[in-house]
């Protein structure tokens, strides 16, 4: 009997061993610019896998760093593979503000002869605030709700939940609150506030319950003046984190302080959420922020190529906002390519650099929505991750998630069954053969079920479909 080969995959400490020989052959400021954040090392059987968060990143690194990566991952498995760089959109909320200038920034030293890179400096904590946030129709609700709660001494509401697609700029939303929030603070009160994800809120929870220090976990949350939770979806399917978040959330509402959450998904599309939950989350202001129309697009380019030093003119900011319609993320990729090119050409940026530049990033994102966005909608969905959907796991759930998104990629995009395979880590036939069976599930009125931690779940095919298109719509 033949059995299928598994990939088998570097465990942490290799990984961490490899990253390091690599950071001491290219040195700290190209490491830290272009792999410390927002990318994922893995070995899987004859080859070296890298996983990044774009094609910008992609490209830059097969070009300047893939013999280097073969070379340390060959001093630690003492062979030598081939290094495959792959594109993982789940890896985008890693790459930060500070990456995307100080990769920008080796580029333009680079085709000034090698000069030595900077060091990117650190930004703080929370480096959002409200007054840098581009206000425009696709958000004006939302951070009109945000404003008030931060800044009122006494809001008509203390409750609320944002949502929306990846890179819409929730998070920036949230840390614009705290900032606000902390100013008000100086009038005389002492209160107190805090920011944290889904993640950091678990790990919290886990290291409470590992050293025993419950009491100490309960006073730093359920003590505050505002609690700020982003990515609040992680806490999906985590029945006992949900429980413990239900006492939490509680007791800081009944005691008349303020929350502000965000979710890639309405509260009632995030899979596995506890009901209890769900109740009181939309009990507040629930705003959903839209992706940025084009006048809202034009500031944001405007704003970023000043702060990037870029030399862009106004028809160029025009022409990148007419074309790309997703996300802010979106438009800073496109400004980051931009500078690397007019950088190693020495040439600024015109129209003729920008159509040939772009011309192939816009080909892939010429509708409102994208891949990313479609693949982080249904991962809120059916409580996985991004990555799950890239990934070779064939469990129910990620089968289901990865089939649905495959289908929202033709209807909604104008990507070819070969781009949605790839882009998925997949081949062309298997992008084929998921929308061939979604349609045929319409077709036949048929039902989608998958596996959660309370059991399995079913829903019509068209039903689940609509649900999805209407949060990404």
């Amino acid at each position: 009997m033949q059995h299928r080969a598994v990939p088998v995959r570097a465990d942490k400490g290799v990984a961490k061993a490899i990253l390091a020989t690599l950071q001491g052959r290219i040195g700290p400021q190209k490491f830290n610019a272009w792999f410390k954040r927002g990318t994922r090392l893995d070995l899987e059987n004859d080859y070296v896998r890298l996983s990044v968060p774009n094609t910008f990143v992609a490209r830059w690194i097969e070009s300047h760093y893939q013999a280097d990566i073969a070379d340390a991952a060959a001093a630690h498995t003492n062979k030598k593979s081939p290094v495959v760089v792959t594109i993982d959109s789940s890896l985008t909320a890693e790459l930060g503000r500070s990456q995307l200038d100080s990769q920008a920034d080796i580029v333009r030293r680079a085709a000034q002869g090698g000069a030595r890179p900077r060091t990117a400096s650190r930004q703080p904590a929370l480096r959002h605030s409200l007054e840098d946030f581009v206000v425009g129709e696709s958000n004006k609700l939302a951070y009109s709700a945000a404003a008030t709660l931060a800044a009122k001494a006494d809001p008509s509401f203390s409750l609320l939940f944002v949502h929306g697609l990846c890179g819409v700029g929730k998070t920036h939303l949230l840390q614009g609150v705290c900032n606000a929030f902390a100013r008000l603070c100086g009038n005389g009160k002492v209160r107190t506030w805090r920011y944290v994800t889904g993640e950091q809120f678990t790990n919290d929870y886990i290291k409470a319950l590992r050293e025993r220090k419950f009491s100490e976990f309960r006073d730093r949350y359920r003590r505050l003046d505002l609690l700020a939770v982003d990515d609040v979806h992680f806490l999906s399917a985590k029945r006992g984190i949900q429980h413990e978040f239900l006492h939490t959330f509680d007791a800081i509402y009944s005691h008349g302080s303020r929350i502000v959450m965000a979710s890639d998904a309405h509260p009632k599309l995030v899979a596995d959420l506890n009901e209890q939950l769900v109740s009181r989350f939309v009990s507040g202001m629930v705003v959903k922020i839209d992706l940025p129309e084009v006048a809202t697009r034009i500031e944001i380019l405007r704003r970023r190529a000043a702060a990037m030093k870029l030399r862009i003119s106004a028809e160029v900011i025009e022409y990148i906002a007419a074309h790309i319609r997703g996300s802010v993320r979106e438009l800073e990729g496109a400004l980051v390519k931009l500078a690397a090119i007019s950088a190693l050409t020495r040439k600024p940026v015109d129209m003729g650099i920008a159509a040939d530049a772009l011309a192939e990033h816009l080909a892939r994102t010429d509708s409102a929505m994208t891949l990313g966005d479609i693949e982080s909608a249904a991962a809120a969905f059916f409580g996985i991750t991004p990555a799950d959907i890239h990934s070779s796991r064939r469990t129910r759930t990620v089968t289901v998630a990865r089939m649905v998104a495959m289908f929202l990629a033709r209807r909604h995009t104008q990507m070819s069954f070969p781009e949605i395979g790839r882009a998925m880590g997949k081949n062309h036939s298997s992008a084929v053969l998921a929308v061939q069976r979604m349609e045929k599930l319409i077709a036949n009125k048929s039902k989608l079920t998958w596996n959660t931690p309370l059991g399995p779940k079913s829903m019509p095919a068209e039903t689940l479909l609509e649900l999805l298109s209407e949060n990404l719509s």
